[in-house]
C-alpha cells in the first residue's frame, strides 16, 4: 500500500497544481470537481483515502487523485489533498475569529518545578485566572491562555473542577502580569530597566466547559474549557494570544522528543507559589510509555492526552492548570509558538523521576474550539 502511493504521487509530479490559500489560519482549496476543500493529510480524508485503496485502480480516478494533491506534509512524509469530505469542508464562523499566523505566537524577546525566571515580555499569552472568595479575598489559583481578543483557553478542571470549593466563584482574568508581588513590574534597574504596563483584569462574560468533561473522572479526559471575555483586550508587546495549532502538519505533529516549554507562576521547589512567571523546558514523552507509568495508578491516557516531562525537578505543578504546554513552529520564514497542551494533572509531589506530566492535547479540540467562538 505504501509503495503504490508513493509512486503515485512521485511518478506524475503534480505538487501543486490545486491553488491553497490560507483564510486565517485555515487552508483552503477547491477539488479538481469544483467543490470546497481543506488541504489535510490525505489518510485523514475518508473519500480520497478509499479511493486509492481500490483496486485495480482506474486511470481516470488515478488522474482525479494526482489532481487532489495541494502540498507535501514535511513532519509526515506524506503527501497532503484538497479534501472536499462535508465533514472536513465547513470552514467554521469560529474559525474567522482566531489570529493569523504573525499575530499570533510572536514575543518581543526572543507552578513550575525546576524553572527560571521568564523575561517580562515572554510568553505574553499567558493569563492567571482571579476566584473570588468569602470575605471578600480573592486569589489566582489556575492558569491559562489568550488565543484571540475575546477568549482565554484553560483547563476544564478550573472552571468545575471537583477541587474547586463551593464557595469559590471563577469572575476575571489577569492578562499583562508578570511580578504579582509588583505594583509596576519593572526588569533591570535604573535607566536601563524594562518596564511594562499595569495588568489588566478582565470580567469573565461566559464559561464553557466541555460538554463531556466529567468532573469525577481520575483520567480527566476533555479537560479543556473556553472562558469568553465581557470586553475586547488591545495587543501590546505584553499581551498578544498564541496561536492554535490549526493546521494539518500540527494537527498530526507527534510531540515524541520535542523541546517544549511549559510557563505559570504555580508552585516551585522553593515556595507554595512564584510571585514571578516562571518558565521550564520539558521533553514530550511516548503515549504508550507515559501510559506504562499512570496505569500503576489505574490511569489510562488516550489520544486526546499528551505527556511530557518526567525529569526529576522539572515539572509542571499546582497552580500552573491550564497553563501551556508550548512548541515552535514555522510557516514561511515566521517562527510562532503554538499551544500544544493544557496543564491537566500529574503526580504527587511534583516533578518525580519517570512520572511526565498529563495535558490536554489542544489539537484535538480545534473543531470544538472553532464551533465554539462568537463573535
Amino acid at each position: 500500500m505504501t509503495s503504490s502511493r508513493g509512486s503515485l504521487w512521485t511518478s506524475l509530479g503534480l505538487l501543486g497544481v490545486i491553488l491553497v490559500v490560507v483564510v486565517q489560519g485555515q487552508e483552503v482549496c477547491n477539488a479538481p470537481d469544483g467543490k470546497p476543500g481543506r488541504c489535510i493529510l490525505l489518510r485523514s480524508c475518508n473519500s480520497l483515502f478509499a479511493l486509492i485503496k481500490k483496486k485495480p485502480l482506474e486511470q481516470e480516478d488515478r488522474a482525479f487523485l494526482s489532481r487532489s494533491q495541494c502540498g507535501w506534509s514535511r513532519t509526515e512524509n506524506h503527501p497532503l489533498v484538497c479534501c472536499s469530505d462535508p465533514l472536513e469542508t465547513p470552514i467554521r464562523v469560529g474559525a474567522s475569529l482566531l489570529p493569523a499566523v504573525g499575530v499570533c505566537g510572536i514575543q518581543t524577546s526572543d507552578r513550575i518545578i525546576g524553572g527560571t525566571n521568564t523575561k517580562i515580555d515572554e510568553f505574553p499569552w499567558l493569563a492567571l485566572l482571579k476566584y473570588a472568595k468569602p470575605n471578600d479575598l480573592f486569589g489566582f489559583h489556575c492558569g491559562g491562555v489568550l488565543i484571540n481578543d475575546r477568549y482565554v483557553l484553560t483547563a476544564s478542571h478550573c472552571v468545575n473542577g471537583r477541587d474547586i470549593p463551593t464557595t469559590w466563584n471563577l469572575v476575571e482574568v489577569r492578562l499583562g502580569e508578570w511580578d504579582t508581588s509588583t505594583e509596576q513590574d519593572c526588569e533591570g534597574l535604573g535607566v536601563d530597566a524594562d518596564c511594562s504596563p499595569d495588568p489588566i483584569d478582565v470580567v469573565i462574560e461566559n464559561k464553557l466547559p466541555h460538554p463531556q468533561y466529567n468532573p469525577q473522572s481520575t483520567e480527566q479526559y476533555n479537560d479543556i474549557a473556553l472562558l469568553r471575555l465581557a470586553s475586547r483586550v488591545s495587543y501590546s508587546d505584553f499581551i498578544k494570544p498564541i496561536c492554535l495549532p490549526r493546521s494539518a502538519d500540527l494537527r498530526e505533529k507527534s510531540i515524541v522528543g520535542l523541546k517544549l516549554q511549559v510557563a505559570g507562576w504555580g508552585r516551585t521547589a522553593t515556595a507554595r507559589y512564584s510571585a514571578v512567571k516562571q518558565k521550564v523546558g520539558v521533553d514530550g514523552v511516548d503515549l504508550a510509555r507515559c501510559n506504562q507509568v499512570y496505569q500503576k495508578e489505574s490511569v489510562t491516557l488516550l489520544d486526546g492526552q499528551l505527556c511530557a516531562g518526567g525529569i526529576s525537578g522539572k515539572d509542571s505543578c499546582q497552580g500552573d492548570s491550564g497553563g501551556p504546554l508550548m512548541g515552535v513552529a514555522t510557516s514561511g520564514n515566521v517562527q510562532f509558538w503554538y499551544l500544544a497542551g493544557l496543564v491537566s494533572f500529574g503526580p504527587t509531589p511534583c516533578g518525580q523521576e519517570g512520572w511526565p506530566g498529563v495535558y490536554t492535547k489542544v489539537a484535538k479540540y480545534i473543531d470544538w474550539v472553532e464551533n465554539s467562538l462568537q463573535p
